[in-house]
């Protein structure tokens, strides 16, 4: 399978821009005869489409998504945008387009609440991690940025069959507290999920600057042992690999991560701890 990361930065609030330059992505993304494209986070409204929130909305439904997945033809191409769902609920959203159509939903679920990072003040919180078959081998996880630093969000997407990760982020220098290396942190992520997990992975940033926030870009793709395969620099990029299904399977069967994670057990202690967590200690001791 040949995958590929676009590297670019979107124009604030203007969704209509933003499907034009999604447009030549994904026409560039068919001419390199990729089987799967990935966008940035939010990648149709930019960062700070929530400043006009509710004039940046879309539903899955919008024609203007229809045009990306006609256009996407049979690519599959992930694209992020401000979703509203039933009952006037916003989501940050990304969707898997192929043949004209949206093949699969991801809303954000672990919403990022620190540093100048604000998803709960405009997002509801996803409620699902799910995955989608792109052919008889590769099963995509699809989780976006911050889902990842809830390492429960990445080990559930794997044991329901995840042979790839696919993780959008919109994720600035600026954005963590200072101390924090957000460059260098995803570049740790990235690459102990993979080995740990045995799949390869891609995640894809944006660049420029919006409002007080610089995107320092750097998406990469890292193969099954945590080796980088391809890592972007800060300016407007396609990186592109092509992946083995068989570096998988040596993988998994040297690192049996998957096989050995006792579902049964996390089940057991995870309702414990929400059975303990709901009863206050001055009345556990009481018992």
């Amino acid at each position: 399978m040949k995958i590929g990361a676009a590297q670019f930065a979107s124009e604030s609030g203007d969704v209509d821009a933003n499907i034009e330059i999604h447009s030549d992505w994904i026409a560039r993304g068919r001419s390199e005869k990729l089987d799967l494209l990935v966008m940035p986070e939010m990648s149709l409204t930019g960062h700070y489409g929530t400043d006009d929130l509710l004039n940046s909305t879309m539903t899955c439904l919008d024609p203007r998504l229809r045009r990306l997945a006609n256009d996407a033809g049979d690519m599959t191409v992930v694209v992020g945008f401000i979703e509203e769902g039933l009952a006037a609920q916003f989501y940050n959203t990304a969707v898997m387009l192929k043949d004209g159509k949206v093949v699969h939903l991801h809303r954000k679920v672990n919403l990022a609440n620190y540093g100048k990072l604000e998803d709960g003040k405009h997002f509801a919180a996803g409620r699902f991690v799910e995955t989608y078959s792109l052919d008889k081998d590769w099963r995509a996880g699809l989780l976006i940025c911050s889902d990842l630093w809830n390492p429960a969000l990445t080990h559930l997407a794997f044991l329901r069959g995840a042979t790839l990760m696919i993780t959008p982020v919109s994720s600035g220098n600026e954005a963590v507290p200072p101390g924090f290396d957000n460059p260098n942190g995803w570049a740790l992520a990235m690459r102990f999920y993979s080995m740990v997990y045995g799949a390869p992975s891609i995640m894809v940033n944006r660049i420029g600057k919006e409002k007080d926030l610089t995107f320092f870009g750097g998406s990469r793709i890292v193969d099954p042992y945590g080796a980088e395969i391809s890592v972007a620099g800060d300016g407007e990029e396609l990186i592109t690999a092509e992946l083995e299904f068989d570096q998988v399977r040596k993988a998994r069967y040297q690192l049996p991560t998957v096989r050995d994670s006792n579902l049964a057990l996390i089940h057991l202690e995870t309702s414990r701890l929400i059975e303990s967590l709901g009863v206050p200690d001055f009345i556990d001791e009481q018992r």
